[in-house]
């Protein structure tokens, strides 16, 4: 019968959906694990407990220092978001720069952009751009995928153009590459839970399917809007947009 059959499909979901969690709940785990791990090698070397390091591997091991201190936090949040579809994030609001902010997230990942043979180009805003109430942290989540998500999917060559500029009420961000763009059929899927179009599965780079779900939830829990434009084999660009606070 119909209904019989309606909750065999619902059974499998749940179970479906279970597993995923799990997975996902193992994987994070593991990653907390040697994350912490490198943590404490990492301040052991600061701490010069290995021996002197040079002004310039100082400076290098705490850039690498606080990015790992980011992914544990991730990872933390990752893990609470993860034991209940309705888990609530906490938001810490505070004033920011955050033309200040997505020139660092560039330099975050400058390094691995230059190791794939593909150019970061920075688009310095003509006016100034005003402090935005915003939690930092979250928000830099927001601009980390966006940029790792454009250089994972470009080729040796490409280039990679980050912007802010000021629109009315708002501030807005956009992230532009060249590389391997998304299929009209997968567009209005971008947003959606673990999803991953064929084309990148193909590229053979690492995702869980899960960075622009939560990208979009964080942008919309500041009251901005995110969106793309796209074509395959020619790009894709993000655009994503902050509301200037009037208080």
């Amino acid at each position: 019968m119909p209904n019989d059959e309606l909750i065999k499909e619902n059974q499998k979901l749940k179970e479906m959906v279970a597993l995923k969690s799990n997975l996902i709940s193992m994987t994070a785990h593991d990653l907390r694990t040697s994350a912490t791990a490198l943590k404490w090698i990492l301040k052991m070397i600061m701490d010069k407990d290995a021996g002197p390091v040079t002004q310039e591997q100082e400076t290098l091991l705490g850039k690498a220092y606080e990015s790992n201190e980011r992914a544990i936090e991730m990872i933390g949040e990752f893990l609470s978001a993860n034991r209940s579809e309705d888990a609530t994030i906490s938001y810490k609001f505070e004033e920011a720069d955050t033309l200040k902010l997505l020139e660092n997230v560039i330099s975050d990942f400058s390094a691995e952009a230059f190791k794939q043979g593909i150019e970061i180009v920075f688009s310095r805003p003509a006016e100034k751009i005003p402090y935005l109430k915003i939690d930092q942290a979250k928000i830099r989540i927001v601009l980390q995928n966006l940029i790792d998500n454009a250089i994972k999917y470009s080729d040796k060559g490409d280039k990679i153009f980050a912007s802010v500029k000021k629109d009315g009420y708002f501030i807005e961000f956009s992230v532009k590459d060249s590389g391997i763009g998304i299929k009209a059929d997968d567009q209005s899927k971008v947003f959606d839970k673990f999803f991953r179009g064929e084309n990148a599965k193909q590229k053979k780079t690492l995702g869980t399917g899960l960075g622009l779900t939560t990208t979009k939830a964080i942008v919309e829990h500041h009251g901005g809007n995110i969106w793309f434009e796209s074509k395959e084999n020619q790009g894709t660009s993000f655009y994503f947009t902050l509301p200037i606070s009037t208080t």
